[in-house]
């Protein structure tokens, strides 16, 4: 819809030229402010055909002129920017009635297809309910990757749409799942979880459906199910990959009509349920193998979302130890710092065993060491031995740099030290040459300080290719054409 009038609202001059330029050049209309007050006379007196708005300005905030501008025109869509780019700023610009939430700094490119997007649909979009605020956040982390999963959370709060969640373990699934059931539409009904992989195979079913009496040798009375706990509420099938044959058919068809039996039952039952369900493993794999039903995935697979593991957003881990830290205060644990060398050296550990064990090492350091500040020399000695060598290592000494093939060996042989006496989980060949393509376009673009046309040269690809990989993959580089 070019031609339409783009009204802009930020304190920032140099952002204001920026957009006024890129959007023009797009073929739409644009009136710049830097202020909330023009702004909202613009909208008063019907002007615009869409908003892209900062949140934080000198005369008011976005988020309490939302609901004006919502009241008001009601089909004025709205595009929040924010540097603030957390969890709850993405829950809020949802909540407040914003068509989308945009972290600075973002792609001009993005942001031009995303307004073409908002002009393009239908007006009538139903409202969405406030959330009281919270001042703890569910989720922790700033990178590129956190920031998509936020939105992508945000869009999906107000509805019933079913969510796949993969990841390798530790990465924090349950915690995703729980975040979206707390500040959706189901919040009021129960968040009940169920672990396929820590329940005997042979009672999954009665677990998820429930039993009649005499149902089977032990049955001594009727017992409810998982999806009668959660009525009107949320159900996580976390590690759905270990999910029997039996009881996918009997999960494909709730997911189909909307109702089960109990084990020993025959009156359907009705249910009203969301479904989020996860796994570490490949499904498809799952499904090539004969493991894993491909239409129950289908079903499932309605909104994939992967969450990565922490050494793709090592940038997190300084906020994510700050946040288990103040969690070990609040549970009477004495205050504790990390300086700066200890929280390098911890973005260069490749951190196994994820969030969870990023978690675990913070508690434990807190705990046990009378230091007010967590120092470099504490981080090596307590992170270090645990994987028999680590990203923390001093590098080996060799005659020269390390062939591509040699330093794909020695990470492996890390990567399965760090599992023990067991292995890793099934699907590794696949997913070692899917994980190796973000590192090595990020290096690429590192290497050429952003400029994708020579990225593209280094690396072999035609250069839409390269654009479409660092878009799917969600790699965040510095380009010239972003906004700070």
């Amino acid at each position: 819809m070019t031609g339409a009038t783009v009204l802009v609202a930020d304190d920032d001059a140099a952002i204001r030229t920026v957009l006024n330029q890129a959007l023009s050049r797009a073929g739409y209309d644009v009136r710049i402010t830097s202020n909330a007050a023009t702004l909202w006379r613009w909208i008063a007196a019907g002007e615009g055909d869409i908003v892209l708005t900062d949140v934080i300005m000198p005369d008011e905030n976005a988020f309490d002129l939302l609901p004006r501008i919502k009241k008001a025109r009601p089909d004025l869509p709205v595009l929040v920017m924010s540097a603030q780019n957390t969890f709850m700023t993405a829950i809020k610009a949802s909540e407040r009635g914003a068509y989308d939430y945009l972290p600075k700094p973002f792609d001009l490119t993005e942001l031009i297809a995303i307004i073409g997007r908002a002009l393009a649909e239908p007006k009538t979009k139903p409202a969405k309910t406030e959330h009281d605020a919270q001042d703890g956040m569910p989720l922790v982390g700033r990178s590129a990757a956190m920031q998509e999963i936020y939105r992508v959370l945000a869009r999906l709060m107000q509805t019933d749409l079913t969510l796949m969640i993969t990841g390798e373990s530790g990465t924090g699934k349950e915690l995703v799942a729980r975040a979206l059931h707390d500040y959706g539409k189901r919040r009021n009904g129960p968040f009940v979880a169920i672990n396929m992989a820590a329940i005997p195979r042979d009672l999954i079913e009665s677990e998820l459906f429930g039993h009649e009496k005499g149902a089977f040798t032990g049955a001594q009375q009727r017992s409810t199910g998982r999806f009668e706990q959660a009525e009107g509420g949320t159900l996580f099938l976390d590690e759905i990959g270990d999910m029997p044959m039996d009881a996918q058919t009997r999960l494909l068809r709730v997911l189909q009509q909307g109702e089960y039996t109990t084990v020993g039952g025959r009156t359907p039952i009705r249910t009203d349920v969301r479904i989020v369900a996860a796994t570490n493993k490949d499904l498809k794999q799952s499904i090539n193998q004969g493991l894993f039903r491909e239409d129950l995935y289908y079903r499932l697979n309605v909104v994939p979302l992967r969450l990565p593991p922490l050494r793709e957003r090592a940038e997190d881990i300084p906020d994510l130890v700050r946040h288990f830290v103040q969690q070990a205060e609040r549970e009477g644990l004495d205050a504790k710092r990390f300086d700066q060398d200890a929280l390098e050296l911890m973005k260069a550990y490749p951190w196994p065993g994820n969030v969870r064990e990023l978690e675990n090492v913070v508690r434990r350091l807190t705990a046990l060491y009378p230091q007010d500040v967590i120092t470099r020399d504490i981080i090596e000695a307590e992170v270090r031995p645990e994987v028999g060598g680590s990203a923390v290592d001093a590098a080996p000494t060799r005659s020269g740099p390390l062939s591509i093939s040699q330093a794909v060996e020695e990470n492996m042989r890390r990567y399965f030290a760090s599992f023990g006496d067991g292995l890793p989980p099934p699907g590794l060949y696949d997913r070692v040459l899917a994980e190796m393509e973000y590192p090595l376009i990020l290096a690429a673009l590192t290497a050429t300080r952003g400029n994708q046309i020579k990225a593209a040269e280094l690396l072999g690809l035609n250069r839409n290719t390269l654009r479409k990989k660092i878009r799917e993959l969600g790699v965040s580089v510095y380009r010239s054409a972003r906004v700070a």
